[in-house]
């Protein structure tokens, strides 16, 4: 094939990944995989590969951050954190099978009830575990839009190292 439609899909197989972080899949490394194979092509720089690895890195780096101090922000603890990303993990996956949205929506539901499930459990105190899994929603919904925004910035760097290398 023509390097050019190999430059094209894999910029098409790239945008299609950004859908699979809001799923808490690893949208951003499938990015990183398809550049690398156009590192082995000639197509992308490694110099521009390498600062995006970092950038991938730095993205999954803010997401901890993000989910941690956020809920610890409306009183969660690391049991809290934990339970929100497990909860996220298993609700992305009992979504699955409603089409479109099901992962997502279970993704964020898990994480509301993995938080509360677990603070309630070292707490037993229903208040604050509700309060706690609030803040780790939050703190999904703003590691989600950072992976996201970073994905973006993948997408336009690598896709036109792709399209113009």
């Amino acid at each position: 094939m023509e390097t050019s439609v190999l430059a094209w899909i894999g910029l098409a197989a790239m945008i299609l990944s950004l859908f699979l972080i809001p799923l808490g899949l690893p949208g951003v490394w499938v990015m990183i995989a398809i550049l690398f194979l156009g590192v082995i092509g000639g197509m992308v720089s490694p110099w521009i590969f390498f600062v995006l690895i970092l950038l991938g890195g730095l993205a999954e780096f803010l997401e901890f951050v993000a989910m941690g101090r956020m809920t610890a922000r409306y009183g969660g603890t690391s049991r809290t954190f934990w339970g929100a990303v497990i909860g996220g993990l298993a609700g992305a996956l009992i979504g699955t099978p409603v089409p479109v949205v099901g992962s997502l929506i279970g993704a964020l539901l898990g994480t509301v009830a993995g938080a509360f499930v677990l603070t309630w459990h070292q707490t037993r105190h229903t208040a604050g575990a509700a309060r706690a899994s609030v803040g780790a929603l939050f703190g999904r919904a703003v590691a989600i839009g950072l992976k996201v925004f970073v994905g973006l910035v993948i997408i336009a760097v690598g896709g036109a190292s792709l399209l113009l290398g």
